[in-house]
């Protein structure tokens, strides 16, 4: 104990890191004291003291010298001082992925575990779980066993936590432990029932009826307020499963626990039960009249649990929270900054239209009193209200404004733009007053990548103003005085204007010529190419290389170049072969890669992260069969369920749909433990002209281990002719195996074959969405050569609003200028959608919607070809 006083006190006088210039090499050398005689306990603590300090800062200790030093600490098992002992555990854990041979400590953990030294016994149990494998394990299942239900808590805790961990490697082999684990979750100590109910939820996890079963038993059997916390959570989370909401037997469970003695418990039941998906507000009353008790009590940690749940609540059922609005005002003026600011963005979701004000006013007060992250709270508030309450919308832009002017951080000023970004979309009339303040804020705007999406967003929506003129003075001050990256979002901005607007061209054309002398060789290109595409005064150029940007994948399009470099060919690199860029989100809040750099913070310079598309093109070009096909023109962006998840065989569906061919990739899952299954292969049939080609079988698929098998299917020669539907038939080869080991009991198996559901093609599977920023300028760029002008009555939709999502979803195009929103108790609507068709053509459509007795529509679509004119004309129809 002295010793003990002595190293502590020590640690307290230390002004600074003592192992703060630490070398490897040194640190490696000394570790030749672990073969002295007789050992110095003292010294050897701090050698694996130093040693753990590197391995935990990152630093790279090669598999040779990690031996060396792995082995040389072995002889330490010969010393009988406690904390020696327990420094030697901790560091085998950690060194026993980076030295090789790590077993031969098997035998002297295996004695420490079975010894009568109980702070051994758990020590040992814990670093005998990081270096044993499945083979092993077996040899030392009872050892565990016999941990797990060891009367000291240390250990079976340990033995049960190492249970968890080796729940992957050899899960079958911890199954057999559930009799252990119901004994100890007997236990009278709150953590060996914790973590014995964790393990035994973990081996039933996937057997509803018996999770269900485990909850019926246990739910009034359990004093430790952790395991039933974790209770809570398993039947919260059967219960969404399920989507029985209120009506099952678990919610009446998750209710009873309102009633627990214990806070912990009585606050996780209650934040379940308003985070279940399908209930009313009704089901919600005493969750909520818990969370309101909380909200007077005397300890913070409670009433700033309560207080922010019910934040969160707000969201979805305000009405339900409005009962809590005088004990929130109450807490406006807690102690606690944090309380208060939740108390006050929570009355700002529940409150009266005329208490907006006075609540501003109020956290306005301490707005620089708190953390930037209860700051964005308040953002996200201020966000909710101008949906709720429109007309408030000219009062909140005030506050964003103010607060855009404050300090703060990164995502604390990224989360105000957003919002004044969201609500310029919602209220066209919000325009002026939103880009006039994002262009007193890039002034002084010290993060780079703000600057340049502020930018984009001024050379976007600028130019649609009534007095454009006005922001150019703001646009160019940035490339006089900014860093490269913004100086050439400048440039890009400035050209949108003289693109978008005659008189303001001449002017634009004389900036962009000062910026030819820039210092940056971005910043000169990109001046330099916008002013001959504006010199040229022709509409179609500068839509095509102006208004609307390229819409292709940048890792796409760097690896068709990295191709087309290392395999010299006399014909021009064609920008048709690059897939296009998945157009998801809003395009404003999105930014353009040509603009803003697509990297937050923090991320590497010049990474750009794979989209979804982007992986299964890599995945695609490595299978040898579909070399031929060419590049990948577009994915499915959600797989489609051909089985139910609870069936033998689970099987998802994913289209991939290139120039003249559709691969239809398989995800299968194999769910019986008895059974292998070899030469896995989807047998499709159609009588639409559609004819299967060729299928890549997948090897084999274990029990629960996922495996892919490949369609390839050839589209008909008439273009016209793009919408099937095709049966499908799951078939294999069946081996009956042991369900322990999962080897096979003999080599020969059966055929068989298991029917799955149908898989239709759509128009949609042959349009890629993509983004353009000025319709008009694309409608005039296309022309009328190639248009199909139409009326349709929709019978069957009764609404605009509905009328708008069906078309979308036929067609799947993307819309523009945001006009898939359709305003309130609107009689008329145009939507606007873009695309491009399988083939690299552009197809526009322009749907003139009224509601007049049923819905009438005006469909005009034009394309770069005839027949793709028709398909997407006929995609109503």
């Amino acid at each position: 104990m002295l010793g003990l006083r002595r190293d502590k006190k020590d640690e307290e006088g230390a002004s600074s890191n003592p192992f703060q210039r630490l070398e490897k090499a040194a640190v490696l050398q000394d570790a030749r004291t672990f073969n002295e005689t007789p050992i110095h306990p003292r010294r050897c603590i701090q050698i694996l003291t130093k040693i753990l300090y590197l391995i935990n800062q990152g630093e790279s200790i090669g598999t040779v010298e990690a031996t060396e030093a792995f082995f040389a600490m072995t002889k330490l098992f010969q010393s009988k001082d406690m904390m020696l002992r327990r420094m030697v555990y901790l560091t085998i854990k950690e060194m026993s992925t980076l030295a090789d041979d790590v077993i031969i400590v098997t035998s002297s953990l295996t004695k420490d575990m079975t010894g009568k030294e109980d702070l051994y016994r758990a020590s040992a149990i814990r670093a005998l779980c990081t270096i044993t494998d499945s083979s092993m394990l077996q040899s030392l299942e009872r050892y565990f066993k016999q941990a797990i239900v060891d009367k000291e808590a240390s250990v079976a805790s340990a033995a049960l936590t190492s249970a968890l961990h080796l729940m992957k490697p050899s899960v079958d082999l911890v199954k057999r432990w559930v009799n252990e684990a119901q004994q100890a979750v007997s236990s009278d100590n709150i953590m060996v029932q914790y973590h014995a109910l964790g393990v035994l939820y973990h081996i039933k996890k996937r057997d509803r009826l018996a999770i269900s079963k485990l909850i019926d038993k246990l739910s009034r059997s359990l004093r430790s307020p952790y395991a039933n916390c974790l209770l809570i959570r398993i039947a919260a989370r059967l219960v969404e499963d399920e989507e029985a909401g209120a009506d099952s037997n678990l919610y009446d469970f998750l209710e009873s626990c309102l009633r627990n003695k214990s806070e912990m418990v009585i606050y996780e039941a209650a934040r379940a039960l308003v985070n279940l998906k399908n209930v009313s507000a009704r089901d919600l009353a005493p969750a909520i009249s818990v969370l309101q008790l909380f909200l007077s009590s005397p300890k913070p940690t409670l009433r700033f649990a309560a207080v922010r749940t019910l934040n969160k609540v707000a969201m979805t059922h305000p009405l339900s929270v409005t009962t809590c609005n005088l004990d929130l005002e109450n807490l406006i003026t807690d102690a606690n900054r944090s309380i208060a600011t939740l108390a006050i963005t929570t009355l700002l979701k529940t409150g009266s239209e005329g208490s907006v004000e006075r609540l501003m006013k109020q956290i306005s007060s301490f707005m620089s009193e708190i953390s930037d992250e209860f700051k964005i709270v308040v953002v996200d508030a201020i966000k909710s209200l101008c949906l709720k309450y429109p007309r408030k919308h000219n009062v909140m832009m005030t506050y964003l404004s103010t607060m855009l002017r404050d300090e703060g951080g990164f995502e604390y000023k990224k989360a105000i733009i957003n919002t004044v970004v969201n609500i310029i979309e919602e209220h066209a009339d919000a325009k002026d007053t939103g880009l006039s303040q994002l262009c007193e804020f890039i002034e002084d705007c010290e993060h780079t990548l703000l600057a340049t999406r502020i930018l984009h967003l001024l050379g976007k929506e600028g130019p649609r103003t009534q007095m454009p003129a006005k922001y150019i003075r703001f646009i160019y001050n940035r490339v006089i005085l900014e860093k490269p990256p913004v100086r050439a979002a400048a440039v890009s901005a400035l050209a949108k204007f003289g693109a978008a607007s005659d008189s303001l061209l001449p002017s634009i054309i004389v900036l962009l010529l000062r910026c030819m002398m820039d210092e940056d060789d971005e910043v000169r290109d990109r001046a330099t190419f916008y002013k001959a595409i504006l010199e040229q005064r022709q509409k179609s150029l500068t839509s095509q290389f102006i208004l609307n940007t390229l819409n292709v994948s940048v890792v796409g399009l760097e690896r068709a170049l990295l191709q087309y470099t290392q395999e010299p060919s006399d014909v021009p690199f064609d920008i048709k072969t690059v897939p296009l860029a998945i157009a998801t989100g809003s395009e404003v809040s999105r930014g353009s890669t040509s603009d803003a750099p697509s990297a937050g913070p923090g991320a590497k310079p010049g990474v750009v992260a794979a989209s979804r598309q982007d992986v299964y093109a890599e995945q695609l070009a490595a299978i040898s069969e579909f070399a031929h096909l060419g590049p990948l023109f577009k994915s499915s962006t959600k797989p489609t369920e051909l089985t139910e998840s609870e069936t033998e065989y689970v099987v998802n569906c994913v289209k991939h749909t290139f120039s003249k061919h559709v691969v239809f990739q398989f995800d299968c899952t194999n769910t019986l433990n008895d059974q292998i299954l070899e030469n896995v292969m989807v047998q499709m049939e159609s009588s639409d002209g559609f004819d299967v080609e060729l299928n890549v079988a997948c090897p084999a698929l274990k029990y629960n281990e996922p495996g892919t098998t490949y369609t390839c299917v050839t589209l008909p020669d008439d273009l016209t002719q793009v919408t099937g539907t095709f049966s499908c038939t799951l078939k294999f080869i069946v081996k009956d195996c042991d369900p322990n080991s999962g080897e096979p009991d003999t080599d020969e198996g059966y055929e068989d074959e298991y029917v799955l559901e149908d898989i239709e093609v759509t128009v949609a599977d042959h349009m890629q969405k993509v983004v353009k920023s000025n319709f008009a300028a694309s409608w005039e760029e296309l022309g009328d050569a190639h248009q199909i002008e139409d009326v349709f009555a929709l019978t069957q939709i009764k609404t605009i609003d509905a009328a708008v999502k069906q078309i979308m979803q036929f067609m799947g195009m993307q819309p523009c200028e945001r006009s898939d929103k359709v305003p309130d108790n609107k009689l008329s609507h145009t939507l606007l959608l873009s695309g491009v068709y399988r083939g690299g053509h552009d197809v526009l459509v322009r749907a003139q919607l009224v509601s007049d007795q049923g819905i009438q529509m005006k469909l005009t679509v034009r394309s770069t070809d005839s027949d793709v004119t028709q398909v997407i004309a006929s995609a109503v129809g």
